[in-house]
């Protein structure tokens, strides 16, 4: 039986937030499930039941293929993050998927050293444990507070 505590999911959220804040993104997908579901949407669509999002992809492979995209062929004005994530709220386990919401704020440091708040919202997962006793998502909604999204969303959130 998987146990999903506070500290197992903040330690999943936190090796998450530092994998992307340190330019690290090639190792992203392998937070996520084979089969998974990632999804980048604003809490307006998310509320009305429009699921396709800003972003969307359903499997581990989707995912790599944003990372080729992101160091190959995406042009963009370089940039990074700093993830800062709040506690996670376990909100229910069946069958051995946790559902999570966990509250997240963004902030993008320009390359002339500009920061400014990118993002801010909650992510809404449902959390399974692997045979390796490793925790991983099988589906992560990144719901965003705003419904303006910057041109320069292309490293995960």
């Amino acid at each position: 039986m998987a146990e999903f505590t506070q500290e197992r999911l903040g330690a999943l959220n936190a090796a998450y937030a530092r994998c992307i804040d340190n330019d690290e993104v090639e190792a992203w997908p392998a937070f996520f499930q084979e089969r998974c579901l990632y999804v980048i949407n604003t809490a307006e669509n998310h509320a009305a039941g429009m699921q396709a999002g800003v972003i969307y992809a359903d499997t581990r492979a989707m995912l790599r293929d944003r990372v080729s995209a992101l160091r190959e062929a995406n042009v963009y004005e370089r940039h990074r993050y700093r993830h800062i994530v709040g506690l996670p709220f376990m909100l229910g386990v069946q069958d051995g998927v946790a559902s999570v919401e966990t509250p997240f704020l963004v902030v993008r440091i320009m390359r002339d050293g500009a920061t400014e708040v990118f993002a801010s919202g909650r992510y809404q997962d449902r959390v399974v444990e692997g045979a390796d006793g490793q925790l991983s998502f099988a589906e992560r909604l990144v719901i965003c507070d705003s419904r303006n999204f910057d041109t320069l969303l292309a490293i995960p959130l």
